[in-house]
């Protein structure tokens, strides 16, 4: 998977590129990124890891093995604590108490980010999955209800998955292949193109796009050059 950083969603904002075109951004603040620990496949653990702490936290309200972990290993009292699988090369420069932030992830590098979606409560089919709602006048008694949502006959049931009123959001959910469009080191942030699931002081987790869009995007755009190109007469 790769190493990756624990970040908080400060909001959204735009950039303006070089040609004018403006791009929508979502700030992450990952500044205090400390490694907790490192594991090794050779070692008790059995695998490649690293552990990582994010955003400070009083002491007295952790608990006493997991305050015991984190100043085992030299680290401060963190919000968060998450681990990334890792191999033993990504893990070789890294040792426990080190700080990590922005550096990780360059200007134009590829990640994915996971959080967890706004909560909407409980909510009807129109909100909850678009649908157009039934007639409004005229006597009917539906407007916003599903309707029919199977018949006695055939099948006989209700299939499975069906869409129905429910839970509206507070999922976790991945967004995968999102542009790094500015990594400011110095104050700590990612500006990313695009949106990110959770509101605005949601933590959430960057990793490195496990999908490679880099390689996809220049195949693509050497395929458009081609077919821009005239061909050859022979």
């Amino acid at each position: 998977m790769g190493l990756g950083l624990i970040g908080k969603k400060l909001g959204m904002s735009h950039l303006f590129a070089a040609d004018g075109t403006m791009v929508p951004v979502t700030i992450i603040e990952v500044r205090g990124n400390q490694v907790l620990q490192i594991k090794a496949a050779n070692g008790k653990d059995g695998y490649d890891a690293v552990q990582l702490g994010f955003g400070e936290q009083k002491p007295s309200r952790l608990s006493k093995p997991v305050l015991g972990h984190i100043t085992k290993h030299g680290g401060a009292a963190k919000r968060r604590i998450r681990e990334f699988r890792t191999t033993s090369e990504e893990a070789s420069g890294l040792e426990s108490g080190k700080n990590l932030g922005a550096e990780l992830f360059p200007t134009d590098s590829w990640v994915d980010v996971i959080g967890t979606t706004k909560g909407k409560g409980f909510q009807g089919v129109v909100k909850r999955y678009g649908f157009a709602g039934q007639p409004m006048s005229h006597g009917s008694m539906m407007h916003r209800r599903p309707g029919s949502i199977g018949c006695r006959l055939t099948p006989g049931l209700v299939w499975k998955n069906q869409k129905m009123p429910g839970q509206m959001g507070g999922k976790r959910r991945t967004t995968q292949n999102l542009r790094v469009a500015q990594s400011r080191q110095d104050e700590g942030l990612l500006l990313i193109a695009g949106c990110v699931p959770g509101s605005s002081g949601d933590y959430v987790i960057i990793r490195p796009a496990i999908k490679n869009p880099a390689a996809r995007i220049a195949k693509a755009q050497a395929a458009k050059a081609n077919a821009k190109s005239p061909a050859k007469k022979k």
